[in-house]
């Protein structure tokens, strides 16, 4: 952030089009919308972008998010021939449903006809079939055990009934995402008798204001005074982090003293919340990646000391379920690089027992992702889909206010004002509206997963 210029000249459409070649780099599914005007839709000034239709060298480079609205991945049927997958029935008919605001079991032929998925029907046969078809998909997705029923033995459960109780692990990149993303989740695992283990990636040390830092020292020094404690130590430590804090550059690194205090504010935090949560000291362990500490907002690229602690802590665990965060939008990529880490960990294990010819926990081990913070899994993607009753969603958000430094004037929001907690819970509501939509019953929230195969 630093780095970019605080002033620029700038220029007009009419210049940029008599360029000889231009490209366009856009991100995220904040731009995914604004991504299908300026490629699908009729040129206009209304979308400045739109207008690079009429250049004759011009190309958009974009991620997989920013693409999303395109019609070419949105509804593939639409642009050519399609091989009709169970996954890609699922995205078409429920599209279609949202669209036409019908729940599944009330599309009709008409309905597939006159919305590009004629050949759905000649291959598939009648819409009551396919109807069925899909509205069992979501329905099976749906589950209020998400670590597997012991007594429910059907196959189409999101989870093995068995083992019970399984060994979950639970990978929080930020001190505060298994709580925020997943938090309904987590507690129920742990109510219904798992033993779930909590890995916090990285320290989260820059998401901490200066102003929890003075207050936590100054805290401190009047404890120890009050119990006749020499708070000589702690003054000083105060005394200097006023003094750093007061001339300190908006650009400038923290001092190493002031880092670790922020990294103890937000690990007191993570463990109040596990402990909220029901989670034991042992089942707490922070990874504190080497990646993330360098004091600024641009972090390191992953790098073997990562995945070496993220190996030996699975190995130690060896659970039967793992949690990852899936949101990749993360205004500074730490989501994404810890993913990464844990992956590469997974891969590494999954090739030593391979080669070796053995028989170990990877085996019998199943990778879930969440999303929440940034964004949220689209309904077409969703796997496991977790209920919330009015009373848990409250309970959840109580667990999140838990993190006081994340509160109310956090540091990085990126383009969404809203507070962490308000963000889940709207999200949360939301896929649970979604799935009442399309049929299903009316929970008050759900939490969503999808399920990745290494």
């Amino acid at each position: 952030m630093s780095e970019v210029p605080r002033m620029a000249i700038t220029m007009g459409i009419s210049t940029i089009l008599k360029s000889k070649k231009i490209i366009l780099m856009a991100w995220g599914q904040n731009k995914a919308s604004v991504i299908k005007k300026a490629v699908e839709e009729d040129d206009t000034e209304d979308v400045p972008a739109s207008l690079l239709q009429n250049h004759d060298d011009c190309n958009f480079i974009i991620d997989e998010n920013a693409a999303s609205e395109l019609t070419r991945f949105k509804s593939p049927w639409l642009t050519g021939e399609c091989e009709w997958t169970e996954k890609i029935i699922k995205k078409a008919v429920a599209n279609l449903a949202l669209q036409l605001k019908k729940p599944v079991l009330s599309l009709t032929n008409n309905d597939y006809n006159d919305n590009g998925l004629s050949d759905l029907l000649v291959e598939k046969g009648d819409a009551y079939e396919i109807n069925l078809q899909v509205f069992y998909l979501l329905r099976d997705s749906i589950t209020g055990w998400p670590g597997g029923k012991p007594s429910e033995q059907r196959t189409s459960h999101p989870e093995r009934h068995e083992p019970f109780p399984k060994k979950v692990l639970l990978f929080s990149p930020h001190p505060d995402d298994d709580i925020i993303s997943m938090g309904g989740t987590f507690m129920r695992l742990q109510d219904q008798g798992h033993q779930v283990h909590v890995a916090y990636q990285t320290s989260g040390n820059i998401a901490v204001t200066d102003e929890f830092v003075t207050r936590f020292i100054d805290f401190t020094v009047g404890f120890e005074n009050m119990f006749d404690i020499d708070e000589t130590k702690s003054k000083k430590i105060l005394d200097d982090a006023i003094a750093f804090l007061k001339t300190k550059k908006s650009s400038e690194k923290d001092t190493s003293a002031i880092r670790s205090i922020k990294g103890l504010i937000r690990r007191c935090e993570a463990k109040a919340t596990c402990k909220y949560v029901g989670i034991n000291d042992e089942q707490i362990h922070f990874m504190n990646l080497p990646f993330y500490e360098t004091g600024t907002i641009e972090k390191n690229p992953m790098n073997e000391d990562d995945v070496q602690i993220t190996i030996d802590l699975l190995n130690k665990i060896q659970p039967h379920q793992i949690y990852c965060a899936g949101d990749f939008a993360d205004p500074h990529g730490t989501h994404k690089v810890c993913f990464d880490v844990v992956l590469e960990a997974l891969t590494r294990i999954n090739g030593t027992n391979r080669k070796q010819k053995t028989e170990n926990w990877i085996n019998d081990c199943w990778l879930w992702l969440y999303k929440g913070a940034w964004q949220e899994w689209d309904i077409t993607e969703i796997e496991m889909a977790v209920p919330m009753s009015p009373d848990q969603v409250v309970k959840k958000r109580h667990g999140i206010f838990i993190h006081q430094s994340q509160k109310d004037s956090v540091p990085f929001l990126g383009s969404d004002d809203r507070e962490f907690w308000q963000r889940a819970e709207e999200r949360n509501a939301n896929t649970a509206l979604l799935y009442a939509q399309l049929g299903l019953t009316q929970y008050a929230a759900m939490e969503a997963f999808v399920r990745w195969k290494f």
